[in-house]
């Protein structure tokens, strides 16, 4: 421990860093798995797939949708691994799923090979959601926590490009190998790393908490600042035990937290909800549209195009989201994803009624919506969800709202294009715009602002007026008994 200590300074935040960086690799490995399905689209649906014939339509359907199908049981089975494991030891169950993923696809090419591979994705998803922001937060200190905290967006989006790219230059099988090397060496590197402080404390391995939490602040395991973070940890813990074992009953029953995880789910869905996953999808057909503005794309091209648009927001959102708060970061991007699909849904009724619009108009809308996505909607609703609880109720809560987005993405990605077809792609884009400014105006009124703030601080904000004004007459009369 002193070693790194003294290396780095007193106070350094590179240990943090060094252990979220290697805490997030196992979630750019599943980016690179959802990714892996726009290449090779083209490539198994055509006469030289590797499989030895064409994959139908409903075929590549299932195998695209099936891991957020299979989220679903996975999110509680994450949560529940990390509350009883550790989040240590359920990461590295995490990095090996993602590592079985990429070996299954090189041992066989046949179907069940496919729906197997893609269902080991959905514990890959899971676990990206549920355990790897939980995990972030609570080895980060409140100053960084926010920017550490896209970390898990950030790698996100950059699997996805990275796979588009690979995809586009490498073969069938070296994609594969290469995917593969991915969760090995994270494994190799992430047996050195500790495992969560509050977990330890909640395990009653105290000192070794105390250990672990200094090596993370870069200073001694006695001092004062170490010291304080713990005890908050402890007084966090011991609140929790007052309270029901069984967590969705104590989060409904009691009026601050029910307040708190119906935020957590409204901005959850309004993350999924916002038209970045359909978009995704829909790319190509937007684009077909503008190539009389003179861009001409392949759809590799198109994907890589949106992977750096992606990749981008969510760099700029690890920037800024310390010196911007969460509140005005979902706030903005909210308004703006709003506005962008409300410009591109008037696009598509405008086209259906005979009359010409901008070919540049559905390229810059479509751009925007995902970077809105990638720097604000994606990282400040996980990031808030992590932030809003204690350690009783995070992995419980993470793992409820990630079920619900995991189903809607689910049935976004079955029914998106047939449901567009049939009522027309400006009503769906324009349901899209009005989630989003539905939801900006939801952040204004009801959300709370977490950057560097403490629960309590936090929760005191979800106070109505009456009860705040109950709470101040109940001290008065204490201290005038």
């Amino acid at each position: 421990m002193k070693k790194y200590y003294f290396l780095f300074g007193e106070g350094s935040k590179v240990n943090q860093i060094i252990c979220a960086v290697l805490i997030n690799l196992p979630v750019f490995v599943y980016g690179a798995s959802i990714g892996w399905i726009s290449p090779m689209t083209l490539l198994l649906q055509s006469k030289d797939s590797p499989t030895g014939r064409p994959l139908t339509d409903t075929e590549i359907s299932w195998i695209a949708a099936l891991p957020y199908l299979m989220s679903i049981p996975a999110n509680y089975l994450m949560a529940f691994m990390g509350d009883c494991i550790g989040r240590k030891l359920t990461l590295i169950f995490m990095s090996i799923m993602g590592g079985v993923c990429w070996i299954i696809k090189l041992s066989s090419l046949s179907m069940w090979a496919f729906i197997l591979a893609r269902a080991a994705i959905g514990v890959s998803c899971a676990g990206a959601y549920v355990t790897c922001p939980l995990y972030t937060k609570e080895i980060s200190q409140d100053t960084i926590r926010g920017f550490l905290g896209t970390l898990v967006i950030l790698f996100h989006t950059s699997g996805n490009l990275f796979l588009y790219i690979i995809g586009d230059i490498l073969s069938y099988n070296t994609v594969l190998w290469v995917c593969l090397s991915l969760p090995t060496i994270h494994l190799a590197l992430f047996l050195m790393m500790p495992e969560s402080p509050s977990y330890l404390m909640r395990t009653g391995k105290e000192e070794e908490a105390k250990r672990v939490l200094g090596w993370l602040r870069c200073r001694s395991a006695d001092d004062v600042f170490v010291r304080r973070e713990l005890q908050v940890i402890k007084d966090e813990q011991t609140k929790d035990e007052s309270s029901s074992n069984f967590i969705l009953k104590a989060v409904l029953s009691d009026k601050i937290l029910f307040r708190a995880f119906r935020i957590a789910v409204v901005v959850s869905l309004a993350r999924e909800v916002c038209g970045s996953v359909p978009v995704l999808n829909f790319a190509g057909d937007i684009f077909s549209m503008a190539a009389g503005s003179g861009l001409v794309l392949t759809p590799n091209q198109q994907a890589m195009a949106l992977g750096a648009v992606q990749v981008a927001g969510s760099a700029l959102a690890s920037i800024i989201v310390e010196k911007a708060g969460r509140k005005p970061l979902l706030f903005s991007t909210s308004l703006v994803s709003g506005l962008s699909m409300g410009g591109l849904a008037t696009f598509f009724l405008v086209r259906s009624l005979g009359i010409s619009a901008p070919s540049w108009l559905p390229i810059f809308t479509l751009c925007l919506c995902i970077f809105c996505d990638a720097a604000g909607l994606q990282p400040v609703s996980v990031i808030l969800t992590s932030e809003i609880f204690s350690f009783k109720y995070r992995g419980t809560v993470m793992a409820t709202t990630m079920s619900m987005t995991s189903l809607s993405d689910f049935f976004q990605m079955l029914f998106f294009k047939p449901l567009a077809t049939t009522v027309g792609a400006h009503v769906a884009f324009y349901f899209f715009s009005l989630v989003c400014l539905l939801a900006a105006l939801y952040v204004i009124l009801v959300v709370p602002e977490t950057k560097t703030r403490s629960l309590s601080e936090i929760y005191l904000d979800l106070r109505t007026k009456k009860e705040k004004a109950l709470d101040e007459s109940v001290n008065l009369d204490k201290l005038e008994a």
